[in-house]
């Protein structure tokens, strides 16, 4: 008897939703896509329950017949491929193997459709795969199809699951990912009956983007734009002073299709070389454009990645743009992409369809303050107070010296045999190596101090103590700031508004996904604001909730004290080095910054001796 067994049908679409319906939001990015292919202008999207009990999406696309609607939920079926010239040229969105099928096989779906050409729609009900019901309906023309109790048949992969809100944050960023492509579709995100995200067709790509990161960011993104003979490039660059914690906020398309490929990322952050702090990411938003033929679309399941023919061409391409951008920036004169008359423009062709006509667009260009200057001056501000004629060593003496709190003990010993009660205060300060590290001499020999690390020990264990005592001093701000946030980001910063509050930094809803920011702390009042909430969300978006509210918050604090210290490569004078000196003294812990890196490093005399030969 042969072990060897043909599938049955229900069992091998199963194996294949496995591949291609990983969570809820695979479900939505496989109907966006077909409605996209379908040539929708409007798409509505209906959750419940994360997607666990519905995924609606309605749109008012092509539509499809009778025949053409049983035939969509068969392996196999598709109106896209007709022979091997399409296999590898494919054009559209929805192809690799069609992916109907495969979500009514793990569901309780239901579609119902019409073309132009009917006069009255299909209504197809299928469970698990199997169709029940097949019946005409009233309806206009479009799709609208509802997927109910995914995983309902597959309980191993249901119980794989996470939270409602986890689930509905990889929804909401897989429309947005898709909402930044296609500024020509209008969308609209509704869960649980409320409306989330609504984002109308844009006639300008620019505005969509503008939608979807928020207003506060327009003036620092950048257009880009490069043709060559291999490849076009189209899109928005962030300045270096508007920067994430990951990658997450880098969308790349390609000839239409959302990616994500880590080679060209790495040709944008080649093309950010000398301009971006280790561990930072740049906002992006690029559209690539190559000829069908040459890339490869079916080589995954969820058709996330893709083969380029010439790799190497398009990503020198895209390295190519983005030194081009930071060249009209940082020499205006030189080059100006606006136009003669002086009046800026905005590329007002979809992004879709960038690549047919670059040389007709208008180009965006906005002047910008060389990165050195605006970095050495943005760092300054971190603790300069206003008024001129006060100096950093002042500052930092109004914000810790004024209390010598007794709950602040200096540590009995310190390494190399240094008594750490008078080690700090007892050296002599020699002067700043590139400005980032203090030269200091000890009884004992050299000792360097990153001056960095230790104002950034100094601001969290002055965060951490005040708000010990729930005595954290705020600057209410005379205008709130507002904030707009997606929806994973925004569950984020509701949980965290409570501890953050009692950290002076006082937040507040302000409808929807929009926050409003009334008061910081004291010691960072000087500093933007928005940059850290962001740096906030996305670190704990990224290490989550698992270790407990405290150590989450302790997170926000190390975050907060590294936006309010003294950067690497600012100057100081020797008084500020000298206040810095005597209020790292008073910290409970001199020997490393709160992310762990180390404050100092010493060099005893023998040591010295021994290298300049005085001693053997």
């Amino acid at each position: 008897m042969s072990r060897i067994k043909i599938l049955p049908e229900i069992l091998s679409n199963k194996i294949a939703a496995g591949e291609v319906v990983e969570r809820p939001a695979s479900v939505v990015k496989e109907l966006l896509e077909n409605s996209i292919d379908a040539g929708s202008t409007r798409i509505i999207i209906d959750i419940e329950n994360g997607g666990r009990s519905l995924i609606r999406i309605s749109d008012n696309g092509s539509g499809m017949n009778h025949d053409d609607a049983l035939l969509s939920i068969e392996r196999y079926a598709t109106s896209k491929i007709h022979n091997d010239t399409d296999l590898f040229s494919i054009r559209t969105l929805g192809f690799r193997g069609e992916a109907l099928p495969s979500i009514a096989s793990v569901s309780r779906f239901s579609m119902i459709t019409r073309d132009r050409d009917s006069e009255t729609g299909t209504h197809i009900l299928a469970d698990g795969g199997r169709i029940r019901n097949v019946s005409e309906a009233g309806t206009p023309i479009g799709t609208m199809i509802e997927v109910k109790q995914l995983f309902f048949n597959t309980p191993a992969r249901r119980k794989f699951l996470k939270s409602t809100n986890t689930e509905m944050g990889h929804i909401a960023e897989t429309i947005s990912g898709v909402a930044l492509g296609r500024p020509e579709i209008g969308f609209q995100l509704v869960h649980n009956g409320k409306k989330i995200k609504n984002w109308p067709l844009a006639k300008d790509p620019f505005d969509r983007v503008s939608a979807v990161f928020g207003q506060d960011i327009r003036s620092d993104l950048h257009e880009i734009e490069l043709k060559t003979e291999d490849a076009s490039v189209f899109g928005w660059i962030s300045s270096p002073s508007l920067t994430r914690s990951s990658s997450q906020k880098i969308y790349l398309y390609v000839n239409g299709r959302f990616i994500r490929d880590r080679g060209l990322q790495h040709a944008l952050f080649e093309g950010y070389r000398g301009r971006l702090m280790k561990g930072r990411f740049p906002v992006a938003v690029l559209f690539i454009q190559v000829p069908y033929e040459q890339l490869d679309v079916n080589v995954h399941p969820t058709k996330h990645e893709v083969r380029f023919t010439g790799y190497r061409k398009v990503y020198e391409t895209l390295k190519a743009s983005v030194f081009k951008a930071w060249d009209r920036i940082d020499h205006p004169k030189k080059r100006s992409y606006a136009s003669e008359k002086g009046v800026p423009g905005r590329a007002t062709k979809a992004a879709s369809n960038f690549s047919s006509d670059l040389s007709s667009k208008k180009h965006y260009e906005e002047k910008e303050i060389p990165f050195q200057q605006r970095y050495h001056k943005a760092s300054f501000e971190i603790i300069r107070p206003s008024e001129k004629n006060e100096t950093i060593s002042e500052t930092i003496h109004e914000y810790h010296g004024t209390e010598k709190d007794k709950a602040i003990k200096p540590h009995k010993s310190e390494e190399n045999g240094f008594k750490s009660k008078s080690f700090f205060t007892s050296i002599n300060v020699i002067g700043q190596l590139h400005n980032t590290y203090i030269i200091c001499e000890s009884e004992n020999g050299m000792v360097m101090i990153d001056q960095h690390a230790a104002h950034e020990r100094i601001l969290f264990e002055q965060l951490k103590k005040k708000s010990l005592r729930n005595s954290s001093p705020a600057q209410k701000l005379l205008i709130p700031e507002t904030i707009d946030l997606g929806y994973k980001e925004t569950a984020i910063l509701e949980k965290l508004i409570p501890g953050l509050a009692e950290f002076g930094l006082e937040i507040e809803p302000f409808g929807g996904c929009t926050f409003a920011i009334k008061s910081a702390p004291d010691i960072i009042s000087d500093r933007e604001i928005k940059p850290l909430i962001l740096e906030i969300i996305d670190k704990i978006g990224d290490i989550g909730f698992s270790e407990g509210i405290e150590r989450t918050l302790d997170n926000c604090l190390i975050l907060m004290a590294c936006h309010g210290s003294i950067r690497a490569g600012q100057a100081l004078s020797e008084r500020e080095m000298r206040a810095l000196m005597d209020q790292l003294e008073l910290c409970e812990n001199t020997q490393h910054c709160p992310h762990g890196r180390p404050i100092k490093a010493s060099w005893p005399l023998a040591a010295l001796e021994k290298k300049f030969k005085r001693i053997v």
